[in-house]
């Protein structure tokens, strides 16, 4: 079994800094994938921030130049580093881990979610 979990949201306001962090744990063997997404009121689910295995990232146009990725291997984690945050930026943000997870000495592929948690932009 694998478990995702987020930290880091609340409330701040436009012009301002959060950090996020995502932590997995569990019986993994590697992770590939470490990704944030974000699901506005009455929006579907966006890809917003994704670094794989050997370091390479993708962001969403709308916060290129904004947010940056990271991961740290060995802790198992992601964060998500938001900068000069705007109020279309409020979502619940959801962090997205895959790998391979291993159980009795098999190896099995693996995808899971974190809860989420709320992020608000507002004056």
């Amino acid at each position: 079994q694998v478990q995702v979990v987020e930290s880091g949201g609340g409330l701040v306001q436009p012009g301002g800094s959060l950090t996020l962090s995502c932590a997995a744990s569990g019986n993994i063997f590697s992770i590939y994938s470490m990704a944030w997404f974000r699901q506005a009121p009455g929006k579907q689910r966006e890809l917003v921030a994704k670094v794989i295995s050997g370091g390479t990232t993708t962001y969403s146009d709308s916060v290129k130049g904004r947010f940056t990725i990271s991961r740290d291997d060995a802790k198992k984690s992601a964060y998500l580093q938001m900068n000069n945050l705007k109020p279309e930026d409020t979502a619940v943000y959801y962090c997205n881990v895959d790998g391979e997870q291993i159980n009795s000495g098999s190896y099995f592929p693996f995808d899971y979610w974190g809860q989420g948690t709320q992020v608000t932009v507002s004056s």
